[in-house]
């Protein structure tokens, strides 16, 4: 599962020079898919069948209309504020700067648990190939190599993606092949064209609802194509790349959640192993030789997207440090010899060594937590900055496009909120009053502004992955 914030965003002004525009609409469009990770669909495939009674598909299809919808805004927002990227930039520039903190401070909270829970996937992959290999070796070896790497250098790691995700379509298009010839030839529904998979007996709206918020986690990571908006041909694709993305996406989720529901109109196949069933898909469709590449891809694809999200999190927790935001002296410190903020990565790697226990349900929910916070508070700063601030709410068209499409987007993802597992809603919360505790210390009781903390902001000494230019003058 991939970082909501991208890792090549532009460096340090101190360097000099600019970024070159040269992403078009079709690159752009497939960095965003690499950060989805589209095989994150077989991940959560067997818990979202189990709260659906066999309806993943259309689980899918609900969360794919919210995203769309949220994708939208933040195409518009984009435009607004080209170089920043994040809810909490546009939530802080549009409505407040304290609002904007706390959408920070929730979003923090996906930050920190992004990188366990892609411990966690391999963690749950190598227990089914491996049965003997203890689960606490499998995450503290991962844990110590993606920290390590880390601790090395903070570049190089979102140059795989595209690789990546061809590689991932591929496999995908071949679970498409074997489904359709397992199909035809009578195994699970024996068919290849039913509403089964989408609406039968037993399906209720609240089931459907309960199984879109557990799969708004496969869509975490789209809006981490606005980092490349400096990069782009022309800030005008912006707002198509990002719609595109999420269509694209959500359609690849939705074709394959449909072939897998035909397959496996039931998780009884799957055995223990409904947590992660995807080497089970692999295995049952394809046999031992589909199993090794399914699992490879979902591998690799997780262990390239956990060394995104851990470098951006230590990054985001930098700059928090470098603005007082959060205690400078730890951090803020960048080591002197490798150039890059450690003891942050070190700190990332411990929340990460908590993958050894936790269930991937429960660890996508706090994570979409603080994802639908920030999505429903993006919609809201549509309304905000166009509708209010820039009054373009006096024809039908603009009460539309700037109250009526947010809107709806903003209650849509609040429903989403509020089918959050119980656990995480009181985590959630918990970590949202922490929060609003700090904010009133560090404002000295809202007396003075909270500091930025956009990872995207420049920051001395530690960049982001150089452009080409900045490479030929480090050499």
């Amino acid at each position: 599962m991939a970082s909501p914030i991208a890792v090549t965003a532009p460096a340090a002004p101190a360097r000099g020079g600019s970024l070159k525009r040269s992403l078009g609409l079709w690159a752009i469009v497939g960095l965003g898919l690499g950060y989805m990770t589209p095989t994150v669909v077989f991940d959560t495939f067997g818990i979202v069948s189990g709260q659906t009674d066999g309806a993943v598909p259309s689980a899918y299809l609900i969360a794919l209309v919210i995203m769309l919808l949220t994708a939208v805004s933040y195409g518009k927002m984009v435009r607004v504020y080209p170089a920043a990227g994040s809810a909490y930039t546009y939530v802080r520039e549009s409505i407040h700067p304290n609002a904007g903190f706390m959408v920070g401070w929730a979003s923090l909270l996906d930050y920190l648990l992004l990188p366990m829970v892609n411990a966690l996937i391999i963690r749950l992959y190598l227990e089914q190939v491996f049965p003997a290999l203890p689960a606490w070796v499998t995450v503290v070896v991962y844990t110590l190599f993606v920290t390590t790497v880390i601790c090395l250098s903070m570049r190089g790691t979102s140059n795989l993606n595209m690789v990546l995700l061809i590689g991932a379509i591929l496999a995908m298009i071949a679970f498409v092949v074997f489904a359709v010839i397992e199909l035809v030839r009578g195994a699970g529904a024996g068919t290849i064209v039913s509403a089964e998979p989408f609406v039968h007996d037993g399906v209720t709206m609240s089931a459907l609802l309960t199984g879109a918020t557990v799969v708004c986690f496969s869509f975490i990571g789209f809006d981490a194509v606005t980092m490349y908006t400096e990069e782009a041909k022309s800030i005008r694709i912006m707002p198509k790349a990002i719609l595109l993305t999420v269509l694209i996406g959500g359609l690849i989720f939705l074709v394959s959640a449909y072939f897998a529901q035909l397959r496996f109109p039931t998780n009884a196949p799957f055995g223990e192993f409904t947590d992660d069933p995807l080497p089970q898909i692999g295995l049952l469709v394809g046999g031992r030789v589909f199993q090794a590449i399914l699992v490879a891809a979902g591998f690799v694809a997780a262990l390239a997207s956990g060394l995104a999200s851990h470098a951006s999190v230590a990054r985001m927790l930098l700059v928090m440090g470098r603005n007082n935001v959060l205690p400078k002296k730890v951090f803020g410190y960048v080591s002197p010899r490798t150039r890059t903020p450690i003891l942050n990565v070190i700190v990332v790697g411990a929340v990460t060594l908590l993958a050894m226990t936790f269930s991937l349900d429960t660890i996508s929910s706090y994570i979409n937590f603080g994802a639908l916070i920030a999505f429903t508070f993006v919609n809201l700063t549509v309304i905000v900055h166009f509708a209010w601030r820039e009054g373009r709410r006096h024809t039908a068209r603009d009460r539309f496009t700037f109250i009526v499409l947010p809107g709806v987007a903003m209650l849509l993802t609040g429903v989403l909120w509020s089918q959050l597992h119980a656990d995480a809603l009181i985590a959630g919360c918990v970590w949202a009053a922490i929060g609003f505790v700090y904010l009133l210390v560090i404002t000295k009781g809202f007396r003075i502004q909270p500091k930025g903390f956009d990872e995207n902001q420049p920051v001395t000494g530690v960049n982001k992955q150089l452009t080409d230019q900045h490479a030929q003058e480090e050499r």
